[in-house]
């Protein structure tokens, strides 16, 4: 829907606000990013938990992702660094589409360059935007992985879908008899570099990496980065959600700070060489508690404390009396 605005507002309408847009039209225009998000909220519709009894509940909406803003280039890979349940999976699931039936969303979605409604990002998954999920869970239990990978759809290019399956197998070291194995027969890093496989398939502009090397040794996580970062290369983009920020800073071009459901700090990975290069208290946290930089004590300012025992208890004292 080129040159007009495609709001996504789910939790009211499933239809897209399809009003005119100057900004729109600016994106449509000019060399736009890869996936730009704009403004992107995304709550949740339940019943007051703290109500006497079910019937008197009143529903209220719980926001998680608050006016977050963000953008990938081509040839780019993306860190969003954070800690646990502050929304970066939300974030992966908004962009490929997926919403529970009570989420309320609103905000601005460009990919390619064209605005994106729900049923648009939903088309895009597999063949535009691919997702590595966090979770092994998302293998399918009673399907081969072969077949998963391949994809079980008639397709006029079968002999060509397996080739690149058992490319992608040579690559991350999969024999190929684990094509004829069901998830549970594969370890958890095989299964994890299945799941890669299965994203890479289909050669996606976009790849949403919600942490994927957990479970992998340390050459073939390394190895994944290396071929996100190869994606990259050839004129892809890679959305990396991680907690390993060592890992990432290896292969990432910028960081995103995540907190409370919004991007505090966007920044080029070079500044994580120097905390006095980040703004934000959080992400000079995260700085100090990377091992190489000695897990120094943060106060509750979220900046490194000097290490005296003493400072650390005067500040402990202000604390208390503060409370």
């Amino acid at each position: 829907m080129d040159g007009k605005r495609c709001r996504m507002a789910r939790g009211g309408s499933d239809r897209a606000d399809t009003r005119p847009s100057s900004s729109g039209l600016e994106c449509a225009h000019r060399g736009a990013p890869l996936l730009r998000v704009e403004g992107l909220s995304i709550g949740f519709r339940m019943y007051d938990e703290d109500a006497s009894s079910f019937f008197r509940a009143h529903r209220r909406e719980r926001k998680v992702i608050d006016g977050l803003s963000l953008s990938i280039d081509r040839g780019e890979i993306v860190a969003i660094v954070g800690a646990s349940g502050s929304g970066k999976t939300l974030l992966a699931n908004a962009v490929m589409g997926s919403f529970e039936p009570n989420a309320v969303v609103s905000g601005d979605i460009w990919f390619e360059g064209r605005h994106m409604d729900a049923d648009a990002l939903v088309a895009a998954r597999g063949t535009g935007i691919a997702l590595v999920p966090q979770s092994v869970a998302f293998l399918d239990p009673l399907m081969k992985v072969g077949r998963q990978v391949e994809g079980s759809f008639a397709s006029e290019d079968a002999e060509g879908r397996r080739a690149r399956r058992e490319e992608l197998f040579d690559r991350y070291r999969l024999d190929k008899r684990v094509a004829d194995l069901y998830p549970f027969e594969l370890s958890g890093g095989m299964a994890r570099r299945v799941l890669l496989c299965c994203a890479l398939i289909d050669h996606p502009s976009l790849i949403i990496a919600d942490e994927p090397t957990p479970g992998l040794d340390l050459p073939l996580a390394l190895k994944a980065l290396e071929d996100f970062r190869a994606f990259a290369d050839t004129g892809g983009g890679v959305l990396l959600i991680t907690h390993d920020i060592e890992l990432a800073l290896q292969a990432a071009d910028r960081v995103a700070v995540f907190k409370d459901g919004t991007v505090v700090e966007e920044v080029p990975v070079s500044c994580f060489d120097d905390p006095a290069l980040l703004s934000h208290p959080f992400s000079r946290a995260l700085w100090h508690a990377l091992p190489a930089h000695g897990f120094n004590v943060e106060d509750r300012r979220g900046q490194a404390a000097a290490g005296k025992p003493e400072d650390i208890a005067a500040d402990r004292v202000d604390a208390g009396k503060e409370r």
